[in-house]
């Protein structure tokens, strides 16, 4: 991302200097001014709200996945504040990332609502007012889980700000909540997966996990966790789960019945910048597979899986040959009249699957050794000359201490692009959507909110829909807790930008992290005033551009 002048994270700017975001300036030389106060002017300023979210999510995912007990640093180096929190502090790399790109969003959008005033009064007018509300309401809801209170700023900021006050998270959680009330009031109802916009589902999807969130602060109450619970289920609306797991994240298929948002991308518009304008989640989350000569995607070997996100599954979940490419493939491929053996793209190329031979695989944890001598004795003819059987407990992140050569950490498939916009050797670019929000999280959050309201009877049947779709029985009532739930959450969202945020909600991110991130101690927590590192630090380019001194570090630093 372009790094724009930052006061206090709001950035003041003019979009053309983004080339990543739909333009904003009319290409006719019009002023902007005239431009925003025509109907089509105004709905290219919309539409630009929707192409910051690439801004938040497009990127690395750190802030949102790294120093957990899912995902732990693999052959190199992740940002070590951000993943283990010893050297965590305000100049850290990457801790600015979501506070420029939010702020970026939130500015967006109050040009939008301010040109909502002045433009041509339109019948829809209103329903896009309410799209950007939604998108507004999001960001903050990021930056106030992330950093805590922030300040709240509403203003279309043409010129440079240079004093910003810091309100409270209580503050903040009232604002977003105004704005999707509003949006919910006004926005359409047209399915997802064809408009492609903020809808009401979407907007009550976000509503309960923003009263889910508000409800363990120390400002909430216990009705929080009754609404988040009434919220999603009129999200969820009657829609049981019956898409197939491994249909849910299947290359062209992002747009499924079960997305209620995500962040949309478009091969051919990315064709002006492939490296740029794609996203780089299928790039993490897996092992290094070998250089760009073996044909293999290109790959981050960081935020690889720990042992106990690896340990999650039982046999018969059928989200685990759904996650992970439990055997990694290879075959002959033709490039440029050039036929050679490549590996790990075959498995979705191949037009004849049965005659690919097998590289690695990886063992789950249920098998016994009669399973493997039984997998042995019927795959024995699909061994590829240098195939590699890795046994239970020897593909973690932290079997990289042991062994680091490439395929010795288990890839996560859910996010590969077969289609990649440029050659594996260039670069990590997808465009496949980014999911942000689908059914099967909304009936955890159900789960989550119904126990904490205290009904698990309706919670259990909440959680236990998400089990019916894995194939695995349901959970009991003595089972379900909040430890249960993160289990289960674990189990189905592996790499969907949520874990750290789960962890921050429900208290356990010292204790989870700790226990089963092998870089991480809870000592590691203990920041420079002897109060733990559980916010984000706020970014010091922030703290250095504001001129009211009086705007406090967050607690740690």
């Amino acid at each position: 991302m372009k790094k724009i002048l930052l006061i206090l994270g709001i950035i003041i700017t003019a979009f053309s200097s983004c080339s990543d975001y739909i333009e904003e300036e009319s290409l006719s030389n019009v002023p902007a001014d005239a431009t925003y106060k025509t109907a089509s002017g105004f709905q290219l300023l919309v539409n630009s709200n929707y192409a910051w979210l690439k801004g938040i999510y497009g990127g690395n995912p750190w802030l949102f996945e790294s120093g957990t007990d899912m995902y732990a640093e693999g052959r190199t180096p992740e940002p070590a504040g951000l993943s283990q929190y010893t050297l965590l502090i305000p100049s850290s790399s990457n801790v600015d990332e979501l506070y420029i790109s939010c702020y970026q969003q939130i500015q967006s959008v109050n040009k939008t609502l301010y040109y909502s005033t002045l433009t041509e009064q339109t019948s829809n007018l209103n329903t896009l007012v309410g799209e950007a509300r939604y998108l507004r309401a999001n960001a903050y809801f990021l930056l106030v889980q992330t950093y805590g209170g922030v300040p709240i700023v509403l203003d279309n900021i043409t010129t440079p700000v240079l004093s910003f006050k810091r309100n409270t998270a209580e503050e903040v959680y009232a604002q977003i909540i105004a704005d999707l009330d509003a949006s919910l009031a006004s926005v359409g109802t047209a399915a997802y997966a064809t408009s492609g916009k903020v809808n009401k589902r979407a907007v009550n999807d976000l509503l309960a996990k923003v009263y889910l969130t508000r409800g363990y602060e120390t400002f909430g109450t216990p009705a929080d966790f009754t609404k988040a619970a009434a919220y999603a289920d009129a999200a969820i609306a009657g829609q049981a789960l019956n898409i197939a797991f491994d249909q849910l994240f299947k290359p062209g298929n992002d747009l499924n019945a079960e997305t209620i948002f995500s962040v949309q991308y478009d091969k051919a518009s990315t064709s002006t910048s492939p490296t740029t304008l794609g996203n780089n989640q299928f790039y993490y989350f897996s092992s290094y597979l070998g250089g760009a000569e073996t044909g293999a995607p290109l790959r981050s070997y960081n935020l690889c899986p720990t042992d106990y996100a690896l340990g999650l599954y039982e046999k018969g979940d059928k989200r685990w040959d759904a996650t992970f490419m439990t055997e990694i493939l290879e075959g002959p491929e033709t490039t440029n009249g050039v036929t050679k053996n490549v590996l790990y793209y075959p498995y979705y190329r191949s037009s004849t699957p049965a005659t690919l031979k097998v590289r690695h695989f990886y063992e789950p944890k249920w098998f016994t050794p009669a399973d493997k001598a039984a997998w042995n004795t019927a795959n024995a003819s699909r061994k590829s000359a240098t195939f590699v059987y890795h046994p239970w407990g020897e593909y973690s992140a932290a079997h990289t201490l042991i062994q680091n050569l490439d395929c010795y950490t288990i890839p996560v498939k859910k996010f590969d692009d077969p289609d990649p916009t440029t050659p594996s050797s260039t670069g990590p670019v997808s465009t496949r959507d980014i999911i942000v929000s689908r059914l099967g999280e909304t009936y955890l959050v159900a789960a989550e909110a119904y126990l904490k309201a205290g009904n698990p009877a309706t919670g259990l049947d909440r959680l236990n829909e998400v089990r019916r779709r894995a194939g695995v029985a349901n959970a009991t009532a003595a089972q379900f807790n909040i430890d249960y739930i993160l289990d289960e959450r674990g189990r189905e969202l592996v790499g969907e930008y949520k874990r750290w945020f789960d962890l921050k909600r429900t208290g356990t991110l010292v204790a989870r992290a700790s226990a089963y991130n092998y870089k991480i101690k809870a000592a590691n927590f203990v920041g420079v005033d002897g109060k733990l590192k559980i916010l984000r630090p706020i970014p010091q380019t922030a703290l250095d551009l504001n001129q009211n001194k009086d705007f406090p570090q967050n607690p740690g630093y």
